[in-house]
């Protein structure tokens, strides 16, 4: 066997391994669904392949097709269990729990992907006692009142989904909070976000500059298609240094005030270039009933808090942002939060309720 024809054997074993990897039980799957698949992958291949590949798998796989246009296949009833991809029962578990948590965040090219491997691990799980056990023990809980997720437009998350995936602009109309109708926009997607329930698209609008990267809830979006054009990225943006100014906790419109004043004093009047506006940076002195900020001993505000107990209680510092979040978070406490510094905060929390 020559070099190029081991090379094209092994490159034709790989593509058809993806696609049997595709296939379900209990649905069909198009071959043009498939195509999408194998191209995301960095197959180039046509359809007519695709149905070849599918054929020539049908004499030694049991999987079947419909008589539909465009066809349809699928894995037997039948099938045996060692006939399918095989996952272990360490691999099961991590998938079903990818499945619990993170469904929200994949994007649908990959979600479709993962189905028949989702479905696969449930069935792997349901022979192991000890592995069924170890997902009813695990649970994660938010610290806030759970609340049911807005409703969201199918077809506009998979545009949006499918934009940030693909790197490419996304043709929108939002309905921003307080709007009678909805706007039409231009956004360059950067990252998607989920704040409890709620999911957010970060991305920046085509009509203003690149720096002003804002905020778009996804139950929000009436409409959304994938543009032809690729999506603008600012050469500086890092998601996680966006997060970490706080961009997610909101402003509180009395923190404008230090905003202003920390641009003010900035040496040369130099204004610090942001990708939002972030919240001011300020260095707090909680005071607390001792049993109620106990928690703050083994989960810190930052990384140079400190804390100290004397006669009027328990003594919280800190460096952090202050946001509508930080507020919110600091009223939950009712009474067992005594005093607060700097006084902008003590009056955000104690006197705006």
């Amino acid at each position: 066997m020559t070099k190029s024809v081991a090379n094209n054997a092994t490159a034709t074993t790989a593509r058809q391994w993806q696609i049997l990897s595709q296939l379900d039980r209990k649905r069909w799957l198009g071959t043009t669904h498939i195509k999408e698949q194998l191209d995301l992958m960095g197959f180039d291949i046509s359809l007519r392949t695709i149905q070849r590949d599918l054929n020539s798998l049908a004499e030694r796989f049991p999987i079947e097709k419909n008589n539909t246009n465009p066809q349809g296949w699928r894995w037997r009833e039948d099938a045996p269990m060692q006939s399918l991809p095989h996952m272990n029962l360490s691999q099961a578990v991590a998938f079903s729990m990818i499945k619990h948590h993170l469904t929200q965040l994949l994007p649908p090219a990959i979600l479709d992907e993962l189905i028949p491997w989702f479905d696969l691990a449930n069935r792997q799980l349901k022979e192991s006692k000890v592995a069924n056990t170890w997902l009813d023990r695990v649970r994660i809980l938010s610290a806030n009142q759970p609340l049911i997720p807005p409703a969201v437009n199918h077809d506009a998350k998979e545009a949006v989904y499918q934009a940030l995936f693909q790197n490419k602009q996304l043709i929108a109309s939002y309905k921003a909070r307080g709007r009678e109708e909805a706007q039409q926009y231009i956004l360059n997607p950067l990252a998607i976000v989920q704040r409890g329930v709620v999911i957010y698209l970060i991305a920046s609008r085509d009509d203003k500059s690149l720096e002003e990267v804002r905020q778009f809830a996804l139950h929000r979006f009436e409409s959304a298609e994938v543009s032809t054009v690729d999506a603008q990225t600012p050469t500086d943006f890092k998601l996680d240094h966006y997060l970490n100014t706080g961009a997610m906790g909101f402003n509180f419109p009395l923190f404008d005030q230090l905003r202003a004043q920390d641009t003010t004093h900035r040496p040369n009047n130099q204004e610090h270039k942001t990708h939002s506006p972030e919240p001011p940076i300020q260095h707090i002195h909680l005071l607390f009933d001792p049993i109620a900020g106990n928690s703050l001993l083994e989960s810190p505000l930052s990384l140079d808090q400190q804390n100290w107990e004397d006669a009027q209680g328990l003594h919280i510092t800190a460096t952090v942002n202050l946001t509508s979040q930080l507020v919110w978070w600091l009223r939950g406490f009712g009474k067992g939060v005594r005093s607060i510094e700097p006084s902008i905060l003590s009056m955000a929390v104690f006197e705006n309720p």
